[in-house]
């Protein structure tokens, strides 16, 4: 069994191949049941264990992960993970992938894909709330799906902000890179918001959110916490990564439901099902989107399966 590191993950993978790796996956059959998420006891922050398998025809995948939120005022990392890769047709072990590079590259992926199918496709101005390890991917997989012309950059440290963008600049990114200052005022110029922070108090609001914007919201995985506030999934058309998972996990969509003020048949679909339409979903003028993700374990397969080809360890 091939033991692949972070480096070789980063080395082979670009984000218009692996978009177009977990469009055809999500397009074709899988079986990918709900995620464990087990607790630590006794639990120090929510520790927990998590389990998440998914399976085709070719391959099976299990990544396991350790979530510590304790670990940030050590300076450790709060999340460690690995991929473990079976082939489907005799269970052979095939390779244990470094699972943190991985869960990057398709977190980051997954966004950029559901912008595809769901923003307008004239959308040019991109607001990016978060300034952790996942900004600069994000930024960069969403302008391989949008020929974007401005990107502001939001975070509760304006240094890391600042040093998020420069890092960009100096990577050629082609649109224009802003630290936006008012978070209001960003929203209502934006065309599409990704939220990728770790707050538990909504940032993105419905009223500040202008007609015929996508919002893709990515940071939160607790059931008592959100990104947004329920004005915002009340106007909004949505759509999520898995259902099974997000109607466990995400706040966003359980708070309004617990509440009263939202429908679980207001979901209009998956990840999975707008990747099978032949065509995006018609838009109508002034329709805000709404795309929730908690992740998922087909696209740790989807994204291993590329690595493992790209590095010649199995067939493209």
């Amino acid at each position: 069994m091939q033991v692949i590191s972070a480096g070789q993950v980063d080395a082979v993978l670009n984000f218009p191949d692996l978009i177009e790796t977990l469009a055809a996956g999500f397009a074709a059959p899988f079986e990918m049941p709900a995620r464990q998420m087990l607790e630590l006891a006794p639990a120090q922050g929510h520790d927990c264990l998590a389990l998440l398998p998914a399976w085709t025809d070719r391959l099976i995948a299990l990544k396991a992960f350790t979530y510590l939120p304790g670990n940030a005022a050590n300076g450790e990392p709060v999340l460690h993970a690995q991929v473990l890769v079976f082939d489907r047709r005799n269970g052979r072990p095939l390779a244990q992938l470094e699972g943190r590079s991985i869960t990057r590259w398709r977190t980051a992926a997954v966004s950029a894909l559901a912008t595809r199918l769901l923003a307008r496709p004239d959308a040019r101005r991109l607001l990016l709330l978060g300034s952790g390890a996942l900004a600069a991917p994000l930024v960069q997989a969403h302008l391989s799906v949008r020929p974007l012309d401005e990107v502001l950059i939001w975070g509760r440290r304006p240094a890391q902000v600042a040093a998020r963008i420069e890092a960009l600049q100096t990577q050629g990114c082609a649109a224009r890179l802003l630290a936006a200052e008012d978070l209001s005022t960003a929203q209502r110029a934006a065309d599409v918001i990704v939220a990728a922070t770790g707050s538990g108090e909504p940032l993105v609001f419905g009223e500040h959110v202008s007609p015929g914007c996508h919002v893709d919201l990515l940071g939160n995985h607790r059931p008592d916490q959100r990104e947004c506030d329920t004005a915002l999934v009340q106007r909004a058309r949505i759509y999520v990564d898995s259902r099974a998972n997000v109607m466990r996990e995400a706040g966003e969509l359980i708070i309004p439901m617990q509440q009263g003020l939202l429908d679980a048949d207001q979901v209009r679909g998956e990840l999975a099902d707008l990747c099978r339409m032949a065509r995006p979903p018609q838009r109508e003028p002034g329709t805000i989107t709404l795309f929730k993700s908690v992740g998922t374990a087909l696209a740790d397969l989807l994204c291993s399966q590329l690595v493992l080809a790209r590095l010649g360890l199995i067939e493209s």
